[in-house]
């Protein structure tokens, strides 16, 4: 028998947080505990862990309840996303997550993630491989993402335009560019595709 590994399950929810707590010590080598990863004071400082299983959502804004997780635990990072959300695969793949689970995966795929990357090893399931090269190919600057993520907010082309330095016919052209890169129809389908993929 190898020696146990310690797991930390970081997830905002209570109800989910609970059930991957409970999957996880069905297996005796693992030695679980969980904490909210908006938790804050003694609850949020670092629990000692060889692996964190985390929600990919939360890693996704840096200034989300989420964000200290990879401070906290570096790469040994196990992490829940879908296909549908190439985005939010992407960056943590690209933040260094060495283990990255399909949330629509069986149970036993999360045990051996687990184990995979508490050797140093990477985890990839492979239902994810395709969402992650899809996940490489957003084709959106930063600029045009700026302006879809303001328009997103409700704010009308004149506010765009003077939060980010811009005229107003260089927020529509880059708005115009944003819709026509991602085939939508209008800049609420735009929202609604580059939302969905996670790349906001």
């Amino acid at each position: 028998m190898g020696e146990m590994v310690r797991v930390v399950v970081v997830h905002g929810e209570t109800l989910l947080r609970s059930a991957l707590v409970q999957l996880l010590r069905s297996e005796e080598a693992l030695e679980v505990a969980s904490q909210c990863p908006d938790a804050d004071g003694a609850e949020g400082a670092a629990l000692p862990a060889d692996v964190c299983v985390v929600d990919g959502e939360y890693l996704s804004d840096p200034d989300g309840p989420g964000a200290g997780v990879r401070t906290r635990y570096g790469d040994r990072l196990v992490v829940l996303t879908t296909a549908k959300r190439p985005g939010v695969l992407r960056r943590a793949f690209d933040g260094g997550a060495l283990g990255l689970v399909d949330k629509n995966a069986p149970a036993h795929r999360l045990i051996t993630a687990v184990h995979t990357v508490a050797k140093g090893e990477r985890f990839l399931d492979e239902t994810l491989t395709v969402a992650l090269l899809k996940g490489a190919e957003m084709p959106l600057t930063t600029r045009e993402l700026g302006v879809l993520a303001l328009a997103s907010q409700g704010a009308p082309v004149a506010e765009i335009a003077a939060r980010l330095h811009l005229s107003r016919g260089t927020v529509r052209n880059y708005m115009a560019t944003a819709i026509r890169k991602v085939g939508a129809r209008n800049r609420i389908d735009a929202i609604r595709i580059v939302q969905s993929a996670g790349w906001t």
